[in-house]
């Protein structure tokens, strides 16, 4: 298992792709923190987004604490797409250039591969999530001080859920890892990647919302995800409640897990040559 983990940890490190989706995640993720640290900052803004989005006058009564928990913990509600893009592609990639043959014949073990990716996924995740979350504090913070807001960055409720974003999107690259696994076509994987986690979840949610079906939306991965930093930009704009942190924890964990399992019992059991 020790060879097979770090055999998986080098494939992972050693492409270029994994640098460059983390350098677009840190610059996006730090205009979406500026930005969206103008919007709760802003008390038109605010009142504005609310009004459009969910409750009137939800992000405009947030407290402080609140305004900057929704700003900081933007990576989980729209940063996540690159830490699940990685770990599936850290299965994928082995489909589209066919080293999947060499790595079942230096560990016959399928199960062991897919656990070694699975571990070896996560120091990355860590590092994604480091990045995507502290780009985001550094895009928002200076803007809700300009805006006369205080940035909150001595607050432990605050702190903890910027360590909670971390601790989320390192969970995400292993549900892309199961993801993969289940849709080895690296094309197909990343398109309904992209599609689902930027339209179709967000989508859904909302007419959850609009339909009072809010319960079901709850267990939904991106809600599930937001649910364990406690706060996230559609629950703060009237867009539901969050399941309580723990569960969300289990929830999104039991994704990636369920996700490898398909994977190992139909892509990882065909013939490869």
């Amino acid at each position: 298992m020790r060879a097979a983990l770090v055999t998986e940890y080098r494939k992972l490190v050693t492409t270029r792709l994994w640098w460059a989706l983390l350098l677009v995640m840190g610059v996006y993720m730090a205009f979406l923190g500026a930005m969206m640290g103008f919007v709760f900052g802003s008390d038109d803004a605010g009142a504005s987004l609310s009004g459009g989005m969910g409750d009137p006058g939800a992000a405009a009564a947030l407290d402080p604490a609140a305004v900057a928990q929704t700003v900081y913990t933007l990576s989980t509600s729209f940063g996540y797409v690159f830490p699940v893009i990685v770990g599936a592609l850290a299965v994928t990639g082995e489909f589209r250039h066919m080293t999947v043959t060499p790595t079942f014949l230096a560990e016959p073990r399928r199960s062991v591969v897919l656990g070694a990716k699975l571990l070896a996924s996560i120091p990355l995740g860590v590092l994604f999530g480091l990045v995507g979350t502290l780009a985001t504090v550094a895009g928002g913070a200076p803007v809700l001080a300009l805006l006369g807001e205080d940035p909150m960055l001595t607050d432990p409720q605050v702190l903890r859920s910027i360590g909670l974003c971390v601790l989320v999107l390192t969970v995400w690259t292993t549900v892309g890892v199961g993801f993969g696994a289940a849709l080895p076509n690296q094309v197909a994987a990343v398109v309904v990647l992209l599609a689902f986690t930027q339209f179709v979840e967000p989508i859904v949610r909302m007419v959850l919302g609009v339909v009072d079906a809010m319960e079901i939306a709850k267990f939904m991965p991106g809600a599930a995800g937001e649910a364990v930093t406690g706060v996230s930009f559609y629950s703060a704009t009237g867009l539901g409640d969050l399941l309580v942190w723990w569960q969300g924890l289990l929830v999104l964990i039991a994704y990636g897990l369920v996700l490898a399992l398909v994977g190992r019992l139909t892509t990882l059991r065909k013939d490869v040559t």
